[in-house]
């Protein structure tokens, strides 16, 4: 992979991840409830997945997978009611954490390291179409002159710069706007509109046509 083309893919993948989705959704609401250290693990899970993602586009599993249309559906089913279960996770957690509030006062909240790491992998893993986008957008940066596998490398650590940059930068900024409004209402806020998108995204999922 030539230097123009490595940039090609950067500002292309930049562009994507710009976006925000699921996992930026999710980087950002464990930052105002657990503290800006909850997005580092949280962005590892994301990019554990990812590695999965590229290895299998490597071998060709996500080509495999818009043949198989029965599978594509499993998928799409459960990442879809995985997210919805998020989102109205995030609404029970605001009445409990309400009732916690009034009686102890605002204190930051803690949660495993494990448990914010499964949570992000699941979430990045719960759209089937993110391996079949990635199926047909990395290999238009192929040259068939060198390794593949060690541009499927040199992609996978970019996205992994990528990744981490945009989603940190994502957190610090509602960190900061959440430090100028009252913690306990802005939290209570934020996870109202992460759960109503969760909620959406899940449904979307649902409702999206074949691959």
């Amino acid at each position: 992979m030539n230097l123009d083309t490595w940039l090609m893919f950067f500002l292309a993948y930049l562009v994507v991840t710009l976006s925000p989705g699921p996992n930026v959704l999710l980087v950002v609401k464990n930052s105002v409830q657990y503290g800006i250290g909850s997005a580092f693990v949280t962005i590892l899970g994301n990019l554990f997945c990812q590695f999965l993602i590229v290895g299998l586009v490597a071998v060709g599993v996500g080509e495999i997978l818009t043949r198989l249309p029965t599978w594509f559906f499993v998928m799409k089913c459960v990442g879809g009611l995985y997210l919805i279960y998020l989102g109205i996770k995030s609404f029970k957690q605001i009445r409990k954490d309400s009732l916690e509030l009034s009686k102890l006062g605002f204190e930051l909240k803690k949660r495993n390291s494990k448990s914010l790491f499964r949570e992000a992998f699941f979430v990045s893993v719960s759209n089937p179409k993110t391996m079949i986008f990635l199926s047909a957008f990395l290999p238009q940066f192929l040259d068939t002159t060198h390794s593949h596998m060690a541009q499927f490398v040199i992609m996978y650590l970019s996205i992994c710069v990528i990744v981490a940059s945009v989603h940190l930068n994502y957190a610090l900024a509602i960190c900061r706007i959440g430090k100028k409004l009252s913690t306990k209402k802005f939290e209570g806020r934020l996870a109202k509109v992460s759960g109503s998108l969760f909620i959406g995204m899940g449904s979307g999922i649902l409702l999206s046509s074949k691959p």
